[in-house]
């Protein structure tokens, strides 16, 4: 992240994406595209993707501007692909924005068991705290807000392999 953040980067981050997404609000487009030129720059050289996906269609129109301009094109585009793929389609789950890491898999997995939070901790060797993240991180990323719809997303996006339970 650019020097002088103070290791703040996403809330930089955050903020730009909030002001681009006020001006275009406001029909102020081209301040709008300012702010999102400067948290693309940011952003570019961690990757980060989810943060703009998150805003979805509204986000997605600033980024179809910006896809013709040449210094980031290509980011731009995979952010726009994110950010289009993150509108609800019913009768369909959506895409994942961010893979889920190993970790999260193996939690996962688990979660999909009998083994309550601890019992789960114990199996992988980790913290209750370290599994308590993984789960959030997966709760996110799968856009789900229980244990059991984490593991029926999974199911229905093929992260988890059998049949499909509850």
């Amino acid at each position: 992240m650019a020097s002088g953040s103070g290791g703040r980067g996403g809330s930089v981050l955050e903020v730009l994406i909030l002001q681009a997404l006020a001006h275009q609000a406001r029909g102020e487009v081209p301040a709008a595209l300012t702010e999102l030129r400067r948290a693309v720059t940011l952003a570019q050289p961690e990757g980060y993707v989810r943060l703009f996906a998150d805003e979805g269609p509204p986000m997605a129109a600033l980024f179809k501007t910006l896809t013709k301009e040449p210094p980031a094109a290509g980011y731009v585009r995979r952010l726009l692909a994110a950010a289009t793929r993150t509108e609800h389609r019913p009768g369909r789950p959506a895409a994942l924005v961010e893979p889920l890491s190993d970790r999260e898999l193996d939690v996962l997995r688990l979660l999909g068991s009998d083994l309550d939070g601890p019992d789960i901790a114990r199996a992988l060797s980790v913290s209750l705290n370290t599994m308590r993240t993984h789960t959030r991180n997966i709760y996110a990323k799968l856009g789900v807000t229980s244990r059991r719809a984490a593991v029926r997303q999974a199911h229905d996006l093929n992260l988890l392999p059998g049949p499909r339970r509850g």
